[in-house]
């Protein structure tokens, strides 16, 4: 009886290094691992001990005895992973424990609450003697995993236990309601600590430069999800829901949980840690078709696999593709059969997945009510690879509402260099050398890729760079 990871995976390797007979892949030391959408079970290899079901923080992993119909599709895409035999170790990489050279104990300041901030203390105190302290902006902890992962994605959530028990570490202090940068600056923090890590994420959205964007009715996902999980910068914020259609620009993973919200049933969302104010919008919407639009083809899709199950197996809801779009799919893309699988229905909500559309307007005279694109076609360059080129037709698509889902950017942080092109702080292996005793984790160290889990890898990295400056005495 094989276990089989399932949608919920966050990719942060724990299951990796529980399992006994390396069975679990891509792991953290394989080229693949920062690419690959979740991590896949070797059904051939796996001796059902249950050691991964124990390790993993989001309860992703599942005997395949016990999927649901829904999940069934996640046995399949486990066992494809390990159709064309991979390279492997017997053992799965072993991580040296962090040693610090002996006098006064390492105290480490981080600034930001997140994943990639919690899983950077985490390793911090796997020191002996080590102290941390957090800074954190709002007064709530925990950053896009508790305001970013959709309300109905419980399980997701669920890693928030796991950076509770890191919290409750009595060698970790956590200041909520601080802003670094504004009341304490860098120079303060260092003087009372070794070193300072700044987790601070991608807290902008990459915007969409075409007229008409500044109108009312016009907003990024990311604000809609803020929204919708009570973020307190957004608590305030409104969305007209009175119109029938809301276009969505942009096809990632954001844009799908935002499509799948407007359009499940509220009462599904009842018992989850949805904003009550976005609850009582959703009960009053009236909205019936979400329009996800990609510029790019089917195959060049920003969504994950385990994304697309999940918004497929959303009840009630059709998710519609146009045949041509899903014919250009080889029929070894498992995207292929999960969206020929698709449920359809009469007189259920829909969101319609369009492809090879670029926006060029909003229009509207004092509000959205709608978008103009124009048609893409696939060039096929020298190289083998693909680009978008203008057929010069137009397509024009009404809607209520307008939202933009093209991809997170950082910003500036107070003292710190900061590249405009990268949108991130330039690092080695997460040390500013340009600044004393600072360091990046996550997004603003890499970039806006990879997913919760990826942080671990990525923290654990800039945490043996900050402990080899401090053994070799760069650390004051």
């Amino acid at each position: 009886m094989p276990h089989v990871i399932t949608q919920s995976c966050c990719s942060d390797a724990s299951c990796v290094y529980a399992c006994p007979v390396n069975c679990i892949h891509p792991t953290p030391d394989e080229p693949d691992f920062h690419t690959a959408q979740m991590l896949y079970v070797d059904p051939v290899e796996c001796v059902d001990c249950g050691a991964c079901v124990t390790a993993c923080p989001v309860d992703a992993i599942k005997p395949h005895t016990k999927l649901t119909a829904a999940e069934d599709v996640f046995a399949t895409l486990n066992a494809d992973f390990y159709a064309t035999p991979r390279p492997r170790p017997v053992l799965a990489p072993v991580v040296p424990p962090l040693q610090v050279r002996t006098g006064s104990d390492l105290r480490v300041a981080i600034v930001g609450s997140g994943p990639a901030a919690m899983y950077a203390a985490e390793e911090v105190l796997t020191i002996p003697g080590a102290k941390v302290r957090i800074y954190e902006r709002l007064t709530r902890p925990y950053g896009l995993a508790r305001f970013g992962v959709a309300p109905d994605h419980q399980r997701t959530r669920g890693v928030t236990r796991q950076f509770d028990h890191i919290a409750a570490d009595p060698r970790l202090e956590m200041r909520l309601g601080v802003e670094v940068g504004g009341q304490i600056t860098h120079d303060d923090l260092l003087a009372e600590h070794h070193a300072v890590v700044y987790a601070v994420g991608a807290s902008t959205d990459r915007r969409l430069d075409i007229g008409g964007i500044d109108l009312p009715g016009v907003s990024s996902a990311t604000e809609f999800v803020a929204w919708y999980n009570g973020h307190p910068d957004h608590a305030g914020r409104t969305f007209d829901l009175s119109g029938r259609r809301v276009v969505i620009v942009g096809n990632g993973n954001v844009a799908l949980d935002v499509a799948r919200i407007l359009t499940i049933d509220p009462d599904l969302l009842a018992d989850t840690d949805i904003a009550p104010h976005a609850l009582k919008a959703l009960r009053d919407s009236s909205v019936e078709e979400v329009v996800v639009v990609g510029r790019r083809g089917i195959e060049q899709s920003a969504f994950t696999l385990p994304e697309l199950v999940g918004l497929c197996s959303t009840p009630d809801v059709d998710v519609v593709v146009r045949d041509e779009d899903v014919r250009t799919l080889p029929d070894s893309d498992p995207r292929a059969s999960i969206l020929r699988a698709a449920p359809r229905g009469a007189g259920n909500r829909r969101i319609v997945l369009e492809y090879l559309l670029s926006p060029t307007t909003i229009l509207g005279p004092s509000a959205a009510t709608g978008v103009e694109f124009v048609h893409n076609e696939l060039i096929a360059a020298p190289d083998g690879s693909t680009r978008v080129k203008s057929t010069g037709r137009q397509r024009v698509i009404e809607a209520g509402l307008v939202l933009t889902s093209i991809g997170y950017r950082g910003k500036p942080v107070a003292g710190l260099p900061f590249d405009d092109t990268t949108a991130t702080v330039p690092n080695d292996g997460g040390r500013v050398p340009q600044v004393r005793g600072a360091y990046v984790t996550g997004w603003i160290k890499r970039g806006p890729t990879g997913f919760i889990g990826t942080n671990k890898s990525c923290a654990q990295e800039t945490v043996r760079s900050l402990v080899a400056d401090y053994n070799a005495g760069r650390l004051a």
